[in-house]
């Protein structure tokens, strides 16, 4: 059997009381997450559920596509993201095996792909 060992986040954003001060629905921190680093991020609700898993060569606009883009699998779920959770992980297989694990383990919400348990 292999053991995974989730790494801890690097960075973690929430969604702030006042959301008119940010444009991309509540978050003003996207400064801190990498503009050139590789890695995952989780997306959760504020209870605590994982509602989409994902991996980035470049983190930073990756996730800020999320909350902007047409079809992202969470365009109609943008509303209920309170916190963002962010590793840094340079090596692409890595990320890949990361975020499939993540997705089946914690039984991600929102992903589509990448789903063994349904």
């Amino acid at each position: 059997m292999i053991n995974i060992t989730v790494p801890k986040p690097d960075v973690t954003i929430t969604k702030q009381i006042n959301p008119e001060m940010s444009n991309i629905y509540g978050f003003t921190d996207f400064h801190l997450i990498s503009r050139e680093k590789g890695g995952i991020f989780m997306f959760y609700n504020k209870q605590e559920e994982l509602l989409f898993a994902g991996k980035a060569r470049k983190l930073r606009q990756r996730i800020k596509k999320h909350f902007e883009d047409n079809v992202s699998p969470m365009k109609p779920y943008r509303e209920e993201v309170y916190k963002i959770r962010v590793c840094i992980i340079e090596d692409p297989t890595e990320r890949d095996i990361y975020e499939t694990y993540i997705v089946n383990k914690y039984r991600a919400k929102y992903n589509v792909d990448k789903v063994f348990y349904k």
